[in-house]
């Protein structure tokens, strides 16, 4: 944010379009008040005199806490939000938005300056922090969006969350304050079937948790426990910075690999309808059972294909057949059928495939828990074969 209401954006383009390139989506947090880094406070509020305040915790001297109650900096708050949702919402490139901006790392607390451990209390009101995420849901419609702690001011709004101390502090305690805690005191049990769950692993477990060894004891109430944190919590995504800037050994990889295929959703085919033989020109009813055997539903309503697979391996027929894979919830199945006309296909055998494509065009489509995936295309589920006579 460069100025009252104008905005460069070529870092943030940068980041998104390179992950583009790579077929992969991007989840995206700004921040204001990084401990150990440079300000994130534009720098016209700052010499506009937004009030201040130094802190030396998390081996911090450069970042500064903002009044976040500031009427100057609210309202750029909302500009920039909006400008954000403007640009980014609904893009296939964007995977999450988390609502950060408020309190260190954008992760909306100010600990220990919370009016209790410390006597200040540098968050901002519980109206304004309601106001921040009116903002973020006006100005995202269609990207799922997460914000850290689930309490009462985001409980009603369309908004899931994202835990940062994932295995660490996740699982319910006696002292009331871990991450479980607070979605079960809250009545959220049940908001990861519409809103999602992110996170990250607590960077000291990153290293040790896929290890049959294990973590030391870090916090006397810690969990250490990455499968049981998965099961309560749903999520579908976190970050492992480790797994990238250092790499894990190769069994450490294969269970932390394993650990990445058990969050989320896992689709599986249990039934295919389709005839076994047709006539050129004529249409068909091709229908498949999709199960949702994965800890979380598929955010996105990502429409299947079907298609015929030719001796030469080429897609005939290929039709987008509205099939939207956000429809089965985790847990159940669901069937779905629809019409696949032959006009055009020569006789001969095929193969009938189905796939659903990633919004990305070059980004990978799901895969299903079949054996028939990828056998007749690559990127296509097998349902069946079919004769065009």
């Amino acid at each position: 944010m460069t100025g009252s209401n104008t905005f460069d954006w070529s870092t943030v383009d940068n980041a998104v379009n390179q992950a583009a390139a790579r077929g992969h989506q991007t989840a995206m947090r700004f921040y204001l008040d990084y401990p150990g880094r440079a300000t994130g406070i534009p720098q016209f509020l700052l010499q506009g005199g937004l009030k201040t305040y130094p802190y030396t915790e998390f081996d911090n001297s450069t970042s500064v806490i903002p009044d976040y109650n500031d009427a100057n900096l609210l309202s750029a708050i909302d500009r920039f939000i909006a400008a954000l949702g403007a640009r980014y919402d609904g893009k296939a490139q964007i995977g999450f938005v988390q609502a950060g901006l408020t309190g260190f790392w954008g992760e909306w607390h100010t600990y220990p300056y919370d009016g209790t451990t410390k006597p200040q209390n540098y968050m901002p009101t519980t109206a304004n922090q309601r106001r921040v995420l009116n903002a973020f849901v006006s100005a995202f419609k269609t990207t799922e969006l997460e914000v850290r702690n689930p309490d009462p001011v985001n409980a009603d709004l369309p908004i899931g969350y994202h835990d940062d101390s994932f295995a660490l502090e996740t699982k319910p305690v006696a002292a009331g304050w871990h991450f479980m805690n607070k979605i079960n005191d809250n009545g959220l049990q049940n908001k990861w079937k519409t809103q999602s769950i992110g996170g990250e692993l607590r960077p000291e477990l990153q290293s040790c948790i896929f290890s049959p060894a294990g973590c030391p004891v870090i916090e006397p109430d810690g969990d250490n426990d990455f499968p049981g944190s998965v099961q309560q919590t749903h999520i579908s995504w976190m970050m492992n910075h480790y797994a990238f800037q250092t790499g894990y050994s190769t069994a450490d990889r294969a269970r932390a690999l394993a650990g990445a295929k058990s969050l989320g959703y896992s689709f599986r085919a249990t039934r295919a309808y389709l005839p076994t033989s047709a006539t050129a020109g004529s249409s068909i009813t091709v229908g498949a059972s999709v199960q949702n055997i994965g800890i979380a539903p598929f955010y996105y309503p990502w429409a299947a294909r079907v298609a015929l697979v030719d001796s030469s391996g080429n897609l005939k027929a290929n039709t987008a057949v509205g099939w939207k894979i956000s429809d089965v919830a985790s847990g159940a199945s669901k069937d779905f059928t629809s019409s696949l006309s032959l006009t055009g296909v020569a006789k001969g055998s095929y193969r009938v495939v189905l796939q659903v494509p990633n919004a990305l065009s070059n980004g990978a489509p799901i895969r299903f828990a079949n054996a028939g995936q990828d056998t007749a295309k690559n990127g296509w589920l097998t349902l069946g074969s079919l004769t065009v006579n």
